[in-house]
């Protein structure tokens, strides 16, 4: 079943997506080499509490934080730890927002320190394959159009594009149809329409596209153990240009300071 947000819904989304955006760039003043992940959730938590609002990830389906932290070839949903970030590291942080009944879903990924330069490219490469992917999610088109424009821009730099985990539909659940694929055609799929509100976020290897997931039952890692990349970002579906209600601007201002 897809539901359609009214636009006092999107509106009570974009609220959501606000609070987690700013929560986004606490968290990216204080990445830095021996900040432990841990320390990371706990300012996580603490900032979307003040404002009122929930961890999305905490205690769903019985993941224990409030943010997936995925370091180097770790893909998705790994575990804030006392591990301690390096120099030369790369760390995916998810985060999700519940306000006033809505969810909203984002995640960056950040170079610790100094990075080769293969793995800032893939960095570069799959945050430039979300807005691909975004530019197509407007009405009319077809949910592989997204997922079509994605996986070749990630591919056209020899990446692999992992397709066991996908975007989603998102509101008063965190995890809602249609599933948004990060690999497909074009023409095919969901016709989208006005008012769906999508999380895209592809998840690019530096190697081959497999991965495997860990005794702990949340961690996933590409199987060659080279980086990945997770960006994303909670849309919504327009006539002409998609409305994308997280953003990036406060992560972009933490860096600078």
């Amino acid at each position: 079943m897809i539901f359609y947000k009214t636009e006092e819904e999107i509106e009570l989304i974009r609220q959501s997506a606000l609070i987690l955006s700013k929560a986004h760039g606490e968290i990216a003043l204080l990445i830095k080499e021996g900040v432990s992940t841990l320390t990371l959730d706990k300012r996580a938590e603490e900032f979307i509490k003040d404002h009122g609002a929930v961890p999305s990830f905490k205690n769903y389906n019985g993941f224990p934080f409030s943010l997936c932290i995925s370091i180097n070839s770790t893909v998705v949903h790994g575990m804030p730890s006392n591990y301690v970030l390096n120099d030369g590291d790369v760390i995916s942080v998810d985060c999700g927002v519940y306000y006033n009944g809505f969810h909203s879903d984002c995640a960056y990924t950040h170079a610790v320190g100094n990075v080769s330069e293969e793995v800032s490219h893939l960095l570069d490469v799959t945050k430039e394959s979300l807005y691909k992917g975004i530019e197509k999610a407007v009405v009319g088109n077809r949910l592989g159009d997204v997922s079509h424009a994605i996986q070749t821009h990630a591919e056209a730099s020899k990446y692999g594009v992992v397709r066991e985990l996908v975007g989603h539909g998102i509101g008063r659940n965190l995890h809602e149809a249609p599933e948004v694929p990060n690999y497909g055609k074009r023409g095919q799929g969901l016709k989208l329409q006005n008012g769906l509100v999508l999380a895209i976020e592809p998840m690019v290897n530096l190697g081959t596209r497999y991965i495997i997931q860990e005794e702990d039952g949340w961690t996933i890692r590409t199987r060659d153990n080279k980086p990945s990349a997770h960006f994303e970002h909670t849309v919504v579906i327009r006539k002409d240009q998609a409305e994308v209600l997280t953003t990036f601007d406060y992560i972009d201002k933490a860096k600078q300071q």
